[in-house]
């Protein structure tokens, strides 16, 4: 389920080639052949929060989704990373874009390689300054929920759920660490 290639070149909108480039790469590329240009095919990042309330953290924010894919699930506020931004203030937009939440960012919690979709996720923790929320138009709602209140079997995707598992997890433990997890 990876992306298809590059078509057109970037460049000057010439057709490309898929071939291996001259300059010793081992992988084919989408080539300009009237240009030269390289297309290099590189994962999007997906950057979000784990936004926490409570004197422990007993309380997670999760939105419920306005938007395909997974229309009306919960996840935790995230998406794609844009340029100019650094993998935490992409995180924060997000949060501010799903949930018009006000937070504090914290440290880097989970990383996450989905090889198989080209994407890398990165979740921060993040206290919460508010309860009050002001989602925006991809979120339907936006609420806190401690761990038993979890809606397990209606989570969007598997990055929140195994995120999710590794916040509560370390909560009891009283103790955060950072997780890289590969998702195959």
């Amino acid at each position: 389920m990876s992306r298809p290639p590059a078509r057109f070149c970037r460049q000057c909108g010439t057709a490309v080639d898929l071939r291996l480039p001259d300059d010793g790469d081992t992988r084919v590329r989408a080539v300009c052949p009237a240009c030269g240009t390289v297309h290099y095919d590189n994962p999007l990042n997906v950057v979000g929060t784990v936004p926490y309330w409570g004197e422990h953290g007993e309380y997670v924010l999760l939105c419920k989704r306005n938007i395909e894919p997974r229309w009306g699930k919960w996840t935790l506020p995230a998406g794609f990373m844009e340029l100019n931004e650094t993998t935490a203030e992409g995180a924060q937009r997000e949060t501010d874009e799903e949930a018009g939440a006000q937070i504090a960012m914290g440290e880097l919690f989970t990383l996450m390689n989905v090889a198989r979709v080209g994407q890398v996720h990165l979740y921060y923790r993040a206290q919460l300054l508010s309860t009050t929320f002001h989602p925006g138009h991809e979120t339907q709602e936006a609420r806190l929920f401690q761990e038993h209140e979890v809606p397990w079997d209606d989570l969007a995707f598997r990055t929140v759920r195994e995120t999710l598992e590794r916040y509560f997890a370390d909560r009891r433990n009283g103790q955060f660490g950072f997780h890289t997890i590969d998702i195959a």
